[in-house]
C-alpha cells in the first residue's frame, strides 16, 4: 500500500523580551540555577501575574509578517497538569481566544513553492525545567525559566515530509529572527519543536491516529525524528498493529522516538479563562503603530535583491536567509557599487561562507568585514588582482593581517596588465617551447591551454588572464 504523509508542527518561539511575560524576573540565558525565578514565577500564594506588554507587541509583529487576523480581543487561560516543574500547578496560556489566527507561510522544497497555514500564535509562559544528572536516583529543578514568555505557532496539517517540516522551521526561524522577536538560539531552547506526524493510505482524506514527538532542537534532529517516527508507524500498521496517540522523545544518540506519555486532549488540561488577567484588547490604532516598526521581510528583500542587484532567485534566497547576512552584503556593495553586486555575492557565499563555517562563526563574528570584503572585491574588479590570487589575499586576511591593499603591496601581488611586458614574457615562453609550438600551428588547438599555464607559471599567476589570452593568439597564430 502506498502512504501518505500527515504532519503539522507547533514551534515555540522564545520572545526576546528583558523581563518575564507575567512578572521582572529576568530572561538572561545561563545565570545560576533558581536565581530569576520571584514569587509571581514560584506561584506563591497572594501574588497576582502582570502581562508584559512587550510580548503582546512581539506577538502581534508575527502576526502580521505571515498575514494573520489579530484579534482585537484575547484571553488567557489556565492550563492544569502536574509536573515538578510547573509550581503553580497550571500553565498560563491562551485557548478559545488567540491573539493571532488563520496566517500563512510560503516554503520552498525542490523548486516548488507550497503555502502552509499557520492555525494560530498564542502567548504563553514557559515551564521550568528537570534536570536530572548529577542527582543519583532524584532530580533537581531550575525555575530559572518558568515565566519566560514564548508565543507558540501551531501550523496546519499541511506539512507532508520531514523535507517540507524543515523548510517550514527554517522559514520560521529567519523570520522571527528578521522581526528581532527571538534569537532562535536553538541550542539553548529558544525556538523548539513538536511534531505531530500520521499516516493514511494515499488519497484519502480521513486523517491517521498522530503521535507527538516533543522538544525538538535542531533542523537535523527534526527530519531524523519525523523519518523515523514515519518508518515506525508504517511498520506497525503493515504489520496488523495499531497506531496509539501518544507523546513521543526523540533519542539523539540512536535516532530513534520512544514513547513518553498518552497524548493528552484539551479536555484533559481543564482550561478555564484566568481569572487574575483582564482580556487584552488591541486597537485598530495599536496594529498600525506595530507595523510602522516592521522591517523588510526575508521574502520582499529577497525579490528585492534580484531586481535591484540583478542576482539569481537562488543567490538572493541565499544572501537573505538571516537579516544579519543581508545587511552585510548590502554594506559590501555600498562601496563597491551594484555594477559590483554579483562579484560581492559571489564572496560572500563562497570564501567568506567557508571561512565562517570552518570555525562555526556567525556573520556578526566575522574577521573580514564588510569593508574589508569590499576592498578586496573592488582590486579584482579593477583588475589589480586575479580572482585565483585574491583567494590568497584573503586568507591572509582572514588571518588578520592586513587589508587588501596592504597584503597585495607586502607581497607583490599585483597582476601584470601592460602589453609591452607580458609581450617579453609570452616571447620567451613561446622561444622555449617550440615543438608544442610546431605541434600548434599543425592544427593541435589544445596545446593552447599548455601555454597559457607556461605563461602564468613564469609569472607565478601574476599575469592577467584576460590579457595573457588576448596576446597569446595573436602572437601563435602570427
Amino acid at each position: 500500500m502506498e502512504w501518505e504523509v500527515v504532519i503539522g508542527l507547533e514551534v515555540h518561539v522564545q520572545l526576546q523580551t528583558q523581563s518575564k511575560i507575567f512578572s521582572g524576573a529576568a530572561t538572561a540565558y545561563g545565570a545560576e540555577p533558581n536565581t530569576q525565578a520571584c514569587a509571581v514565577d514560584l506561584g506563591l500564594p497572594g501574588v497576582l501575574p502582570v502581562l508584559n506588554a512587550d510580548a503582546v507587541r512581539m506577538a502581534v509583529k508575527f502576526g502580521l509578517a505571515v498575514g494573520a487576523e489579530i484579534a482585537p480581543r484575547c484571553v488567557f487561560a489556565r492550563k492544569h497538569y502536574f509536573y515538578p516543574d510547573l509550581p503553580k500547578g497550571y500553565q498560563i496560556s491562551q485557548y478559545e481566544l488567540p491573539i493571532v489566527a488563520n496566517g500563512t507561510l510560503d516554503i520552498e522544497v525542490d523548486g516548488q513553492t507550497k503555502t502552509i497555514g499557520i492555525t494560530r500564535a498564542h502567548l504563553e509562559e514557559d515551564a521550568g525545567k528537570s534536570i536530572h544528572e548529577g542527582f543519583g536516583d532524584g532530580s533537581g529543578i531550575d525555575l530559572n525559566r518558568a515565566g519566560t514568555p514564548l508565543v507558540e505557532i501551531v501550523s496546519e496539517p499541511d506539512i507532508r515530509s520531514a523535507a517540507e517540516a524543515v523548510a517550514y522551521l527554517k522559514k520560521l526561524h529567519s523570520l522571527v529572527r528578521y522581526l528581532e522577536i527571538c534569537d532562535g538560539n536553538m541550542q539553548e531552547g529558544s525556538f523548539r519543536c513538536d511534531a505531530n506526524v500520521s499516516i493514511r493510505p494515499k488519497g484519502s482524506d480521513t486523517f491517521g491516529t498522530r503521535t507527538e514527538t516533543k522538544n525538538l532542537n535542531s533542523f537535523r534532529f527534526v527530519e531524523k525524528a519525523i523519518n523515523h517516527e514515519i518508518e515506525r508507524q508504517i511498520d506497525v500498521i503493515e504489520s496488523g498493529g495499531e497506531v496509539v496517540q501518544e507523546t513521543r522523545l526523540f533519542n539523539t544518540q540512536t535516532g530513534e522516538t520512544r514513547a513518553m506519555r498518552s497524548k493528552e486532549e484539551a479536555n484533559d488540561y481543564r482550561y478555564f479563562p484566568d481569572p487574575d488577567l483582564l482580556p487584552v484588547v488591541t486597537t485598530e490604532s495599536d496594529i498600525i503603530g506595530i507595523r510602522s516598526t516592521m522591517p523588510e521581510l526575508p521574502d520582499a528583500k529577497r525579490d528585492r535583491f534580484v531586481e535591484q542587484y540583478a542576482l539569481s532567485e537562488y543567490d538572493a534566497g541565499v544572501l537573505t536567509s538571516s537579516r544579519e547576512l543581508a545587511d552585510y552584503y548590502e554594506q559590501v556593495v555600498e562601496y563597491t557599487g551594484t555594477v559590483n553586486a554579483k562579484l560581492a555575492a559571489n564572496w560572500v557565499m563562497g570564501d567568506l561562507a567557508a571561512s565562517l563555517n570552518a570555525e562555526g562563526l556567525d556573520i556578526a563574528d566575522s574577521k573580514v568585514d564588510a569593508k574589508a570584503l569590499a576592498g578586496l572585491v573592488m582590486r579584482i574588479a579593477d583588475d589589480t588582482i586575479s580572482g585565483k590570487i585574491a583567494k590568497d589575499v584573503f586568507v591572509a586576511m582572514w588571518a588578520g593581517e592586513g587589508d587588501a591593499d596592504a597584503i597585495i603591496e607586502a607581497k607583490g601581488l599585483k597582476q601584470i596588465t601592460d602589453p609591452d611586458a607580458l609581450g617579453k614574457i609570452l616571447d620567451e615562453v613561446i622561444a622555449s617551447n617550440p615543438a608544442q609550438l610546431e605541434q600548434y600551428r599543425g592544427g593541435k588547438d589544445k596545446l593552447f591551454g599548455y601555454f597559457v599555464g607556461q605563461a602564468m607559471k613564469a609569472t607565478k599567476g601574476k599575469a592577467n588572464p584576460a590579457e595573457v589570452n588576448r596576446l597569446l593568439k595573436e602572437k601563435l597564430n602570427a
